[in-house]
């Protein structure tokens, strides 16, 4: 190994050394940056993607995703598990964990299922794939019966490992596929209110206060949702939760008839997409998870009704939030540093090591998806403008993008 130190390059973090060894094989490649003033993040860490690997290797596979996080300054990713098979024993787990040592740029940490094929009738073996697993989810579903999820939490806790909770009450869903607001009414769509998601948060939150598991609530989306677990946080619930950058930055007034923006939960209103950004500010909200979910392109072609939820973020996801929050002032860098990268990894277990990316902040470049190392295109983003262009991420001593 060799140390090498930018002449013009501010590292971002809470370390003033993290970051800064190579392996002496990247020396060469990256000289040619101290002519320009660079900014040095450490490896950026989300809890919340989707490879799509085993089972739908059409849409994302292994090396596809995992390059595609490596350009976005991303070296550690947990893999969500609506997979086939399902992560839901010790061996449907290993298809995974193969694919992983086989094919990964960087490291990848997958989810095991909460419930047997995420049916939410009979609980998964979480015993049995708990050596082997992040934590534990039905991403995807919400676990509807409230005895399940309670003793999920009982046993999640019994073995030190989070609970991460994709919330949905599915009797509140009336077939509804972007928010109920303004758009919907006025283009003739059906609607997701915002009680199915904060009303099963409210439910676990309970349920983690009784059981004392850890829990973390996933990509939450509405004003309610952020009061209600800041309100936990006061009384002392073990809870964390993230959102992602389009529900930061993106409201259903910015709603076009497209697959790209559609996801799930669905762009809220704008007084939704306020108080993310004031939970942001506050601390309530821990961490950003761009939810990266990558579909076909003919999955995404199908208007708002009919495609498939879910976006690609990976490689867009630090560009948007320096663009909209820390240009303007909203946050700083350093606690961007802390929702992409140290928050993530402290709350999951997830080592620092002495990754890092190489970013020219102040470069502009439009979005382009046909540009994206992922299989995925779709992607709300496509032809905006952003600052902030990546240079080189180096994961484990290695350039590995």
């Amino acid at each position: 190994m060799a140390e090498f130190k930018f002449k013009k390059a501010k590292m971002i973090g809470r370390s003033s050394d993290a970051g800064y060894v190579f392996a002496s094989d990247c020396i060469d490649s990256i000289a040619s940056f101290d002519s320009n003033e660079y900014t040095v993040f450490p490896g950026f860490c989300d809890v919340h993607v989707h490879f799509r690997d085993p089972g739908f290797i059409y849409k994302e596979n292994m090396e596809t995703g995992s390059r595609s996080a490596a350009h976005g300054g991303y070296t550690a990713v947990c893999t969500m598990p609506n997979l086939n098979p399902v992560p839901d024993s010790a061996e449907h787990l290993a298809l995974q964990t193969e694919q992983i040592r086989a094919h990964a740029k960087i490291a990848v940490y997958p989810y095991g299922a909460i419930t047997v094929g995420e049916k939410g009738e009979v609980m998964a073996d979480l015993e049995a794939m708990a050596p082997d697993c992040i934590a534990f989810s039905d991403d995807g579903k919400g676990v509807q019966d409230d005895g399940m999820m309670r003793e999920a939490m009982i046993r999640a806790k019994k073995l030190g490992k989070i609970i991460a909770a994709h919330c949905e009450v599915n009797d509140l869903l009336f077939g509804g596929y972007i928010h109920d607001g303004e758009y919907a009414k006025a283009h003739g769509h059906r609607g997701i209110c915002s009680a199915s998601e904060y009303k099963q948060i409210e439910r676990d939150l309970k349920l983690a206060d009784e059981t004392g598991c850890a829990y973390h609530v996933c990509h939450i989306s509405t004003k309610e949702s952020v009061d209600l677990i800041r309100q936990a946080k006061k009384s002392g619930v073990n809870v964390t939760c993230e959102t992602g950058p389009h529900y930061l930055v993106l409201c259903d007034k910015d709603l076009q008839e497209d697959g790209r923006f559609k996801m799930n939960p669905p762009l809220r209103s704008r007084e939704d997409m306020e108080a993310l950004i004031e939970g942001i500010t506050d601390g309530t909200i821990d961490m950003i998870a761009t939810d990266h979910a990558p579909h076909s392109a003919e999955e995404k072609s199908r208007g708002l009704e009919k495609s498939a939820f879910g976006i690609v973020g990976l490689e867009t996801a630090l560009p948007v939030m320096y663009t909209y929050l820390v240009k303007t002032g909203i946050i700083t860098l350093e606690k961007l540093a802390d929702l992409m990268c140290y928050n993530p990894r402290e709350r999951f277990g997830i080592s620092m090591g002495t990754d890092f990316s190489v970013w020219a902040l102040d470069e502009k470049f439009t979005v382009n998806p046909d540009e994206f190392m992922s299989m995925g295109r779709a992607t709300p983003f496509a032809g905006t403008e952003l600052y902030g262009k990546i240079k080189t991420t180096i994961y484990g001593g290695r350039i590995v993008w």
